[in-house]
């Protein structure tokens, strides 16, 4: 038969093992998982301040975003205000050029309405003069004498004045 050394425990060689498990494991622990680990909390601390950085620029975008908002709220409504209050000043010029042009349309009519009074009395003072012409003629061949011009025209001109009351009184 074989011998079974091959399996065999030795207990020095576990203890060697295992110290030598122990050995790395601290040498790694010293030369190494500290400065990985160093390593980790400074990544995790550049990862946290990007996040942070991110998280900074996400609030200030969306305040800006806000402001803006706002902004062009404020705009709209000076647009509104703007054309409301060019509508109204349209407004006003325009019951402006109509009330002016009413006034000169009402005022070039009554001018024309005056010179039509004057025209009128001057025709009828025209009339009046023609009417003591042609009777001043009429009362001299009637007459046959010679009558005073000034006097008879102041005859007839009592006479017409008395006739136009008559006229008018009637009216």
């Amino acid at each position: 038969m074989q011998s079974l050394d091959v399996i065999s425990i030795n207990i020095w060689q576990i203890l060697i093992s295992l110290l030598n498990l122990l050995l790395i494991f601290l040498i790694f622990k010293k030369f190494l998982y500290k400065p990985v680990r160093k390593f980790l909390d400074q990544r995790q601390k550049a990862v946290d301040d990007q996040y942070k950085r991110a998280e900074e620029a996400e609030n200030s975008a969306n305040k800006a975003k806000d402001e803006y908002e706002e902004r062009l709220r404020g705009a709209k409504a000076e647009a509104d205000d703007i054309i409301k209050s060019a509508t109204a000043t349209a407004d006003l010029r325009g019951n402006k050029i109509l009330t002016d042009a009413k006034e000169k349309a009402d005022g070039m009519l009554r001018q024309a309405e005056s010179e039509i009074e004057l025209e009128k009395k001057k025709a009828e003072d025209d009339i009046r003069k023609e009417i003591a012409d042609v009777s001043s003629v009429l009362t001299e061949k009637v007459l046959e004498r010679e009558i005073n011009r000034d006097d008879h025209r102041e005859f007839i001109d009592s006479f017409i004045k008395g006739i136009g009351d008559n006229n008018d009184s009637n009216d």
